[in-house]
């Protein structure tokens, strides 16, 4: 194993952090801190509530420190690292107030005196996260898991390693004990120790291929996991669409952290009976958006997340020209420094393209033209991934009748894919299974534990 892991700033190329990788020593050490913390930690909802609401003012309180850390880290625009950390002080405080809601005991009719479903905490869940919203990522699975009575470990991304430091700096400041919340340093072979540990769940984020290598791991070794594994989620334009609405809509969900989101809008699907006026209003907004110093308030798209991401994504823009493509606005590398790549719209798009077929993660907008909604359903569901979708119309009811008919885990009418603590997300297909946020994926690494209550012997015998 490699002896440290280099951090590089995608905005000028230059190391920012150097952290050596823990032993398979250490490892061992912060889980079996974990579960001693846990013996305390799952006993006090109460307790648990407080510590999650100091935590939402305490990141409050550090959002200029730590958003900074993340601009740097993997190239966030300013704006949109503050953003993310008052999201995450959100989802907290949502858990904070509502954790004991969620999680109260449940009765039901059998043929006992009384029968109960209660709700209890795993242990410690392993929490395996990736770089492109270091924090949000990491909170919006630990604020609901945490609550719940679990405690966690986190193996950040190596891009984002010191992000990963400070959420356990930050929860630690909050009054959480020492164990309640670890944060590994090091590479891939620090995720393998920690599903091999004495762990009792797993939760990834990231590629497909190493999220099957994350679920067989786990699964060989009878611990539960829950995988979230990116998208390609297509964005449907009706012809009686809010065409102005749709466009800009369509910025945001295209070029939101430089296009690096699972639920960024990754394939646009347009009617033709207004895809010149929707494509010609796309394009002059594209054009607007500044790219520039991630750390600077003007910004609107700062650089990739490294070099590597800057060539995969030019290797795609360029797959699709060789296959028919035609390039709108941008399609190339800006500047000679840092990973910046110029917002890039291309039309003309079919199915035997990479913008077509894989993740498009970078600022990069592939636009088929259909002519309905059938042929637009069958476009957005010609895809391996399921995560979410968006549909731009003005009739809610046929809105609602293509939603059921979407092959995805969340559909939104007119407006961008986001998620939200109050609302189950997560995908189908390749983009993975289970769930996170909401009540559904707080019960994700709980003991659904069912209690029947008699008063005088019965047999019965129904099978298993």
């Amino acid at each position: 194993m490699d002896n440290s892991i280099v951090t590089v700033n995608p905005a000028n190329e230059q190391i920012i952090y150097e952290h050596k990788n823990m032993s398979n020593e250490e490892v061992t050490k912060i889980v079996d801190r974990s579960r001693d913390a846990f013996r305390e930690w799952k006993s006090d909802i109460r307790k648990r509530s407080m510590i999650l609401l100091r935590l939402a003012e305490q990141l409050r309180k550090d959002k200029e420190h730590l958003a900074r850390i993340a601009s740097e880290e993997m190239g966030k625009p300013i704006k949109e690292s503050r953003s993310e950390i008052e999201k995450c002080a959100w989802a907290v405080e949502f858990y904070s107030y509502n954790g004991d809601l969620l999680l109260n005991n449940e009765s039901l009719n059998s043929d006992a005196n009384k029968t109960m479903i209660t709700f209890q905490p795993l242990g410690v869940i392993a929490s395996i996260m990736p770089w492109n919203f270091p924090y949000w990522q990491a909170l919006r699975f630990a604020a609901p898991s945490l609550m719940a009575g679990n405690t966690i470990v986190l193996k950040p991304a190596s891009a984002t390693m010191q992000c990963g430091i400070e959420i356990e700096k930050t929860i630690l400041k909050s009054g959480a004990a020492d164990g309640v919340f670890n944060t590994t340093i090091g590479n891939s072979k620090i995720a393998e120790m920690l599903i091999d540990s004495k762990i009792d769940g797993v939760t990834f984020t990231g590629s497909i291929e190493i999220g099957a290598k994350v679920a067989q791991r786990a699964t060989s070794r009878l611990k539960k996991c829950v995988l979230e594994l990116g998208g390609s989620d297509p964005f449907i334009v009706l012809a009686d669409a809010d065409i102005e609405k749709a466009s800009s809509g369509a910025i945001k969900g295209r070029f939101l952290n430089c296009g690096q989101s699972c639920v960024a809008s990754k394939r646009f699907i347009v009617s033709k009976k207004i895809a010149n006026e929707f494509i010609e209003l796309f394009v002059q907004k594209a054009e607007k958006l500044k790219v520039g110093d991630p750390l600077s308030d003007s910004t609107d798209i700062g650089p990739l997340s490294s070099m590597k991401s800057l060539d995969n994504i030019d290797s795609m823009v360029k797959d699709a020209v060789s296959l028919g493509g035609e390039i709108l606005t941008g399609g190339h590398r800006i500047g000679s420094v840092g990973a910046f790549y110029k917002p890039t719209v291309i039309k003309n798009v079919n199915s035997k393209m990479r913008v077509s077929k894989e993740e498009t993660f970078g600022p990069v907008a592939p636009i088929m033209i259909v002519e309905d909604e059938v042929e637009a359903i069958h476009a957005a569901n010609d895809s391996e991934f399921g995560l979410g979708g968006s549909i731009w119309t003005r009739d809610l009811n046929k809105a609602q009748k293509l939603s059921m008919e979407m092959e995805c885990g969340i559909v939104t009418v007119n407006n961008m894919v986001a998620s939200d603590p109050r609302v189950p997300f997560g995908g189908i297909k390749h983009s993975g299974f289970g769930r996170e946020l909401s009540r559904y994926g707080m019960l994700e690494f709980v003991n659904v534990k069912s209690v029947r209550f008699y008063d005088k012997l019965v047999y019965e015998h129904h099978g298993d």
